[in-house]
């Protein structure tokens, strides 16, 4: 069984070009697809862990720059962020002035195994609890539903399909919202990879920001267009 065979397994042919020489070590059937991401989540994780202070704060700057770029063109619309987790890119700084700039934040809460987030309305004077992995996620549950879903990522592809932690949660978010929302992956620059082989239930990023590089999928891949006024 090759890659192509693997049920869930989206397989491009630039992928499938890297496979036929085995010399890549690229894994060849669906156990060694999950082994595979299992170990490059961990070296990613372990790449940006070790990552020195002041760069993970340049690339945090950079990242927010890019942001602000692509947020200048939706001044209203509702931003769901996140509070950083094992070496991900803190916007926490960032995130603080957005209120005073009107715009309106939402956090994620995971609310159990397989099932899609839920977001909360956050705020300067928000009182915060310890949530899942002891993520701190706002106390009072006042839901709000995000237009643009900014999410964290551990590896990446240039088709703009995500490495997270392997639950899903995100895929499922981003399909379950009642609108289609924009969304943005953003990392290191050590997390972009040649593919993270993608299964069929994984939605593609419409934004990925790296900090020194970014880039946009195709419109064309997407007719339906945002749910953003």
């Amino acid at each position: 069984m090759t890659v192509r065979d693997i049920p869930g397994t989206v397989a491009s042919s630039t992928q499938m070009k890297l496979l036929s020489h085995c010399s890549t070590g690229y894994p060849r059937t669906a156990t060694e697809v999950e082994w595979w991401r299992k170990t490059e989540r961990r070296r990613l994780i372990d790449a940006r862990l070790a990552l020195p202070a002041d760069t993970r704060l340049r690339v945090a700057r950079r990242v927010t720059e890019q942001l602000d770029g692509l947020l200048a063109s939706f001044p209203d619309a509702v931003l769901a962020l996140y509070w950083p987790f094992r070496g991900e890119i803190d916007l926490r700084d960032w995130m603080t002035g957005l209120p005073k700039r009107g715009v309106r934040i939402a956090l994620p809460v995971v609310v159990g195994p397989g099932e899609p987030l839920v977001f909360r309305e956050w705020g300067l004077a928000t009182p915060m609890v310890r949530g899942p992995w002891n993520i701190p996620v706002p106390a009072e549950d006042r839901p709000l539903v995000p237009e643009i879903v900014v999410a964290p990522l551990i590896g990446v592809d240039r088709r703009g399909y995500r490495l997270g932690y392997g639950r899903g949660h995100y895929d499922r978010t981003l399909g379950a919202l009642p609108h289609r929302a924009l969304s943005i992956g953003i990392g290191h620059p050590v997390a972009e990879i040649p593919t993270v082989f993608p299964q069929s239930h994984e939605r593609p990023l419409d934004w990925v920001i790296l900090g020194k590089s970014s880039w946009e999928r195709p419109r064309e891949c997407d007719p339906a267009g945002y749910g953003l006024s």
